[in-house]
């Protein structure tokens, strides 16, 4: 059985922790390095990019996932989490902590504000039909990705909404609020 963490220093972890129990994963609740030990892969929950990343300095989490991903192991950002995943952000924050490991860059809070949340059916050919229900909350984008990167999903008008990169994952919204497993079991399927 795999080992999949959350990192549930804020935001939506309990959700995909859900998720994960559901599909018979052990998941756990990653607050301190030592979390990390063992584990078969990580995701970084939506929340607050700029608290996530400060909690995770404060707790020492950054470098030890970075050796994560240097070591092969999956890891997927949601919402916040694409935001602290990502190499760079446009229009950023200085003082915003990145992990810094995946090749795209992105625009915070790309949709507005929490009353301008929406959500939209999304052709996701990665994952067949039918389209995933998608929701966005305060939702960043991915505004350019390099080589190697893999777009899995726009919205209508071409903004790019999720990707992939060796094994790593990035969505501006939330699986984890739907009912729809496909991301996660996509995710799990990463590890191999």
């Amino acid at each position: 059985m795999p080992k999949i963490g959350v990192l549930a220093l804020q935001g939506a972890f309990r959700e995909h922790v859900a998720m994960l129990r559901g599909l018979g994963v052990e998941a756990v609740e990653v607050r301190r390095r030592e979390h990390l030990e063992g584990l078969d892969g990580l995701i970084i929950p939506g929340g607050e990019s700029t608290t996530i990343g400060k909690l995770a300095v404060k707790y020492d989490l950054l470098d030890p996932i970075r050796e994560m991903v240097g070591a092969g192991k999956s890891v997927w950002g949601t919402c916040a989490g694409m935001i602290v995943l990502a190499r760079d952000i446009s229009h950023g924050k200085d003082d915003q902590p990145l992990i810094g490991v995946m090749d795209v860059q992105v625009q915070r809070n790309a949709f507005g504000r929490q009353v301008d949340s929406f959500e939209v059916d999304l052709d996701v050919p990665a994952l067949g039909a039918p389209p995933f229900h998608a929701i966005f909350i305060r939702a960043p984008l991915i505004d350019s990705v390099s080589p190697g990167v893999e777009v899995l999903a726009r919205l209508d008008d071409g903004t790019i909404v999720a990707a992939r990169q060796d094994k790593l994952l990035a969505t501006s919204f939330h699986p984890e609020l739907t009912g729809d497993d496909r991301f996660h079991r996509l995710f799990l399927g990463m590890r191999t």
